[in-house]
């Protein structure tokens, strides 16, 4: 916008951040550090009904991703892509013993630790990782399963998923028409470009080294989800995995079933090795990976 006569032009607003990770609980001494990643169009708040009281010796981080909501389109327009799974670890200090990812972030994480796990360069020995939880992850094992009309089914299904998102947060205090074209709206947000990274993800996942993948792993995710059953198929894949569902449950389990899914991934690190957190900086609240970002 331009200034008027004797007035100084208005600066420009910052570069909007792509990554930020914060520490929403935890305090000494630390047992286990979790770090939170949320799927497409989706943010942070997804958490915010788990763990409002943390047992003690948990440490929760929340990322916000370059895919979040307010971001997506930037995100998905840009083509230099670091691997920002990699880029919000680095974010933690010590790093993180376990990664609880959903939906999108899930494949994105598998597909990290395979790539690493296949060169030779595990994610698991770099960042001392004992456990990683995948939310409603989306996987398929053949290429085959992917036939022409895939595409088609899979755009109805993302439409479901983010309508779900939006009934989640809301409950029943928004009609179903209006609901639907909020939905609509966040479709639209995502666009063409947030749809295709999707899909090329999601396209990749039967080349996934899952036999490389052997840290303890849980898998979870409503029964009533339309992907229930690629969650079995990678619990299968996955050498160290668990399989858990909730029943009556879609797929955003940590928001419609919160106290069981706090106790299930509470379980889950309780039957982990132990093993010592190394000792980091000191623990800033709030980190960030500031724009622009080249691999």
């Amino acid at each position: 916008m331009n200034a008027r006569p004797g007035q100084s032009p208005r600066p420009a607003p910052p570069p909007p951040v792509p990554l930020h990770v914060e520490r929403r609980s935890g305090a000494d001494p630390v047992h286990t550090r979790l770090l939170l990643l949320h799927g497409l169009a989706s943010s942070a708040a997804v958490w915010d009904e788990t763990w409002r009281r943390p047992p003690a010796g948990l440490e929760i981080w929340t990322a916000e991703l370059p895919w979040r909501g307010d971001h997506v389109r930037p995100w998905s327009h840009d083509t230099q892509q670091p691997d920002w799974i990699e880029a919000a670890l680095d974010l933690v200090p010590g790093g993180p013993d376990v990664v609880v990812a959903h939906s999108f972030s899930a494949t994105l994480l598998l597909a990290s630790l395979s790539a690493r796990a296949a060169a030779g360069d595990d994610l698991v020995r770099r960042y001392g990782l004992r456990g990683a939880v995948f939310v409603a992850p989306f996987y398929r094992r053949s290429p085959d399963d992917f036939p022409w009309d895939a595409m088609a089914a899979m755009q109805d299904q993302f439409l479901h998923v983010m309508g779900e998102g939006i009934r989640t947060r809301s409950g029943k205090r928004i009609r179903p028409d209006l609901r639907r074209n909020m939905t609509e709206r966040v479709c639209e947000r995502v666009g063409a470009y947030g749809w295709l990274r999707f899909c090329d993800s999601y396209l990749r996942t039967p080349w996934l080294h899952t036999d490389l993948i052997t840290l303890p792993s849980l898998v979870t995710c409503g029964s009533e989800d339309f992907a229930v059953r690629e969650s079995e198929l990678l619990a299968a894949d996955l050498p160290g995995a668990r399989l858990h569902l909730f029943e009556g449950c879609g797929h955003y389990p940590m928001a419609e079933r919160a106290q069981q899914f706090a106790d299930l991934v509470g379980t889950f690190l309780d039957d982990l090795p132990d093993g010592p957190v190394p000792p980091g900086p000191a623990a800033d609240e709030q980190r960030s990976v500031p724009c622009p970002t080249t691999p």
